[in-house]
């Protein structure tokens, strides 16, 4: 009995929770949890903030300083740091540093680019990733496996590249 009533309050407090997640069309936020929306809302438009900001996923435009998504991104993020713990489709456009956790699809800009598996670009000065088909252009290029071309200083691919690490270019087809 006591499992049971234990369960069904686990049950609801779950459902409760799934039932003030939201979607809006327009966040603004000055640190988190100071925003016009929850943390945990989603946002399809347009998220605007100046120091740190978090929100479950994003599809539209993140700009601000510090911006963190705990889900996806389809859209375009520009700011001083940005980290995606899903997947992120489109671009991100930042100063320090662009993560994304998941799989990146697109193009990742900054000066630290870090990416679970990338399809697409990879434009800075250290860019790591796992699983890559594209380029990755910087001082510093890692890669677990390639399906591509690296540009830089320091050039390594974990398995499958030419060569292990070289300088200036490394490739894999």
């Amino acid at each position: 009995m006591i499992r049971q009533l234990l369960l069904g309050t686990a049950l609801c407090l779950g459902l409760t929770a799934a039932a003030q997640a939201a979607t809006t069309p327009f966040s603004l936020f000055l640190f988190s949890p100071t925003q016009t929306s929850k943390p945990a809302d989603d946002v399809s438009g347009i998220r605007l903030g100046l120091i740190y900001g978090v929100n479950s996923s994003l599809t539209g435009i993140d700009a601000g300083g510090v911006n963190r998504l705990t889900s996806n991104l389809t859209g375009v993020q520009w700011s001083l740091w940005g980290t995606v713990e899903g997947d992120l489709t489109g671009a991100q456009l930042n100063w320090i540093a662009a993560q994304a956790k998941g799989h990146a699809l697109g193009l990742q800009n900054a000066f630290y680019n870090q990416a679970g598996s990338l399809s697409g670009i990879q434009f800075g000065i250290v860019n790591l990733s796992g699983r890559t088909e594209g380029i990755q252009i910087g001082l510093v290029n890692m890669a677990d496996s390639m399906k591509g071309l690296q540009i830089g200083l320091v050039n390594a691919i974990r398995t499958g590249g030419a060569f292990p690490v070289f300088p200036i270019v490394n490739w894999s087809f």
